[in-house]
């Protein structure tokens, strides 16, 4: 997993968003054992404590649960996954319409430049 991490927000929410997106995107498929804090932290490069953090916001989610002695996995839960999914969609498309906003662009116009542009990507 490629992690990227920025200071603009706590690191155990980068972490939440990044393993939530692997999870929706099929990275960990549902049921799938997670590997372990202690790996995922040095993977990622941040203190176990802080990746402990975040799995158990994401066990607190939903999209993880806990196994005594078995470890962390991804829920088989389709239906939550998929709901992950459209709140992650829903906050990126949030994030570009106040971007959009803050060019001055009204909704009509971004309207239109996303059907130009989705034509020109087909055509390519």
């Amino acid at each position: 997993m490629n992690w990227s991490l920025r200071g603009d927000a706590p690191i155990y929410a980068q972490l939440v968003e990044q393993i939530k997106q692997e999870i929706v995107s099929g990275g960990f498929p549902p049921g799938q054992r997670l590997p372990s804090v202690r790996d995922l932290a040095t993977e990622a490069g941040v203190n176990p404590n802080t990746m402990q953090r975040a799995l158990a916001e994401l066990e607190r989610e939903g999209l993880v649960y806990s196994q005594r002695t078995a470890g962390r996995f991804v829920t088989e839960d389709k239906i939550m996954i998929e709901q992950a999914k459209l709140g992650l969609a829903r906050e990126q498309i949030q994030q570009f319409l106040q971007s959009m906003s803050r060019l001055g662009y009204e909704k009509a116009d971004i309207v239109a430049l996303l059907q130009k542009e989705g034509e020109l990507t087909c055509q390519s």
